[in-house]
């Protein structure tokens, strides 16, 4: 599915399965600003802005093919 018909935002889980990390490394990873930070919707509900991690999951991938 072309990115601009998904919705601006990810849950956890989706995420998680799109970096193949689990939902808890992403948070850690999160508080140490190496991943993206979510956006807090409600007190129990956290997303994650989709364009953001694919251009997380993109940096990594130039990173590999630059070297």
């Amino acid at each position: 599915m072309p990115e601009n018909t998904l919705p601006r935002l990810m849950s956890p889980k989706e995420a998680a399965a799109e970096t193949t990390f689990s939902a808890v490394q992403l948070t850690l990873l999160s508080a140490t600003g190496h991943f993206p930070k979510a956006v807090q919707l409600s007190t129990r509900r956290i997303a994650y802005v989709r364009s953001e991690v694919t251009a997380w999951l993109d940096e990594r991938i130039a990173r590999r093919t630059a070297h």
